[in-house]
């Protein structure tokens, strides 16, 4: 089987046609606190960072992957390495599973166990991190289930319209260290 695919999801790279997807994903104001957004994204800053996906990842420091269903071939959301740090050998994850239909799915889960095994296997990657708010459970649980541990809280970190939110960080260490 294919390092990127699951039984039930596939993870692929930006295609020009998800500029839409994207758009409505990044734009969506529900979900910026997670993603420390503060503005919307035009169409013409979108497809300038799909095109810069050609790149290679430690030029960039980045790779987003679109999760695709494969009983439907739709996405259903993504996932993200960030701050990838080649010298160090760490990287951060994010991930988004937009609709609440595609919840609960099990896509997460097997997205990031992809992820994982991409990030340790092929990129040799000594560590993941995640940064979570405290009051995300879901999200807690998924990274927890995946052998995150939580190794600090930061303490009145995002600012939101109702007050300051707590934050943990927990990382994944690489238990086959090459």
């Amino acid at each position: 089987m294919n390092v990127l695919e699951s039984d039930i999801v596939r993870l692929r790279a930006l295609e020009p046609e998800d500029v839409d997807t994207l758009y409505k994903w990044e734009n969506d104001t529900n979900i910026w606190k997670v993603s420390n957004t503060t503005a919307p994204f035009s169409r013409h800053i979108l497809r300038q960072f799909i095109d810069s996906q050609k790149y290679d990842i430690y030029e960039t420091r980045q790779l987003r992957l679109i999760i695709e269903a494969k009983a439907t071939g739709q996405a259903v959301g993504a996932v993200d390495l960030f701050d990838i740090d080649p010298y160090n050998r760490r990287a951060g994850v994010g991930i988004l599973i937009y609709d609440k239909k595609d919840k609960c799915q099990g896509y997460a889960s097997s997205a990031l166990q992809i992820l994982i095994r991409y990030s340790f296997q092929i990129l040799q990657l000594n560590q993941l991190y995640c940064n979570i708010l405290f009051n995300n459970t879901p999200s807690l649980m998924l990274f927890r289930s995946k052998g995150f541990l939580t190794v600090g809280i930061k303490r009145e970190w995002v600012k939101t319209t109702s007050g300051w939110l707590d934050e943990y960080m927990l990382q994944l260490i690489n238990p086959k260290k090459s």
